[in-house]
């Protein structure tokens, strides 16, 4: 078999080097064939002239740089649609994602699995704020999405080419590739583990906006949920202001003192305010979104690409 292997990167100048020693062994041992594929976003550091140092060792070693910073998702796409594997893991380059699992993620798709996903039972070194974001994000995803995303996993998993294929047609701009995976389908299965700390620098994700940016594209790219949720919103506020408009008159027409003041006036405007924001911000999250899919840019530009003949290249189409 022939494995891809695609790695995203900004700023890894020093976990490159270990990363390469530890996959060498384990892909030679599982694949007949491989390549290693880092999609790379220009970066101030010595990323690149690591990653070529290591490919004038080894050719199966390749480098996608891109015109300017696209960021993960997109880095992640454009190593789908140049990869050539039979199987295609993505991977992260800081060691979180522990490269011993390639010998077993690739027994699993031996035995027919078309996606393998680790699932992490651990996450040494995350921040209690952001566990919680993610536990909290994967429970609202699943409880309102159209696919189900499992929870603890992240863009780490392996992939046939068929469902690569699938993914490589689909023409979505958010990049969102657990979603995306879920979409496609196909039959998958879970591995545990236990996810170590990175090996070296520090993480170019800010974890708490970034989880937060995941999660709404969970939310917004594969359900309408929030839409219907504003509308419901709505006629339960205009339910409540008939009723109260019932209770005042009650009291006018039995002579009652009215209890009304600049309290309940300030309270009831500030409520109402409130509701109209979040239902607007929530219709402009989808306008956006939608706004993102009409200009159909392109989702990533390469500046270069190493190690690849123009053939390697599939179409999007």
């Amino acid at each position: 078999m022939h494995l891809s292997l695609i790695v995203p990167v900004y700023k890894e100048e020093g976990n490159i080097p270990e990363f390469i020693q530890r996959i060498r062994p384990l892909l030679a041992r599982t694949a007949e064939s491989y390549e290693v594929i880092f999609a790379m976003d220009p970066c101030p550091d010595r990323t690149e002239e690591v990653i070529l140092a290591h490919r004038a060792m080894d050719d199966r070693i390749k480098l996608l740089k891109f015109s300017r910073r696209f960021g993960q998702p997109m880095a992640t796409l454009a190593g789908l649609e140049y990869s050539c594997g039979e199987a295609v893991i993505v991977m992260d380059v800081d060691l979180q994602d522990p490269p011993e699992l390639i010998v077993e993620m690739v027994a699993k798709w031996r035995e027919g699995y078309d996606v393998v996903l680790p699932q992490r039972r651990q996450r040494t070194g995350e921040p209690w704020i952001k566990k919680l974001v993610s536990a909290v994000g994967y429970k609202v995803i699943n409880k309102i999405a159209d696919v189900r995303i499992p929870p603890n996993t992240g863009d780490f998993r392996l992939m046939s080419r068929r469902v690569v294929n699938e993914l490589v047609r689909l023409k979505e701009s958010h990049g969102f590739l657990r979603g995306m995976v879920a979409v496609v389908g196909f039959k998958q299965c879970l591995i545990p583990f236990d996810r170590p700390p990175r090996h070296a620098g520090e993480t170019n994700y800010n974890r708490f906006v970034g989880s937060l940016r995941i999660g709404f594209n969970g939310i917004f790219c594969f359900s309408t949920y929030a839409l219907q949720l504003s509308t419901i919103l709505g006629f339960v506020i205009a339910g409540g202001s008939f009723l109260l408009m019932g209770i005042y008159l009650f009291y006018k027409l039995m002579g009652w003192t009215i209890l009304w003041g600049n309290p309940t006036l300030v309270i009831l405007v500030s409520f109402l305010g409130g509701i109209q924001l979040i239902s607007v911000g929530i219709l402009g999250e989808y306008i956006g979104r939608i706004y993102e899919e009409v200009r159909a840019r392109p989702r990533f530009i390469v500046d270069s690409a190493v190690g690849f003949e123009e053939s390697d290249r599939r179409p999007t189409a």
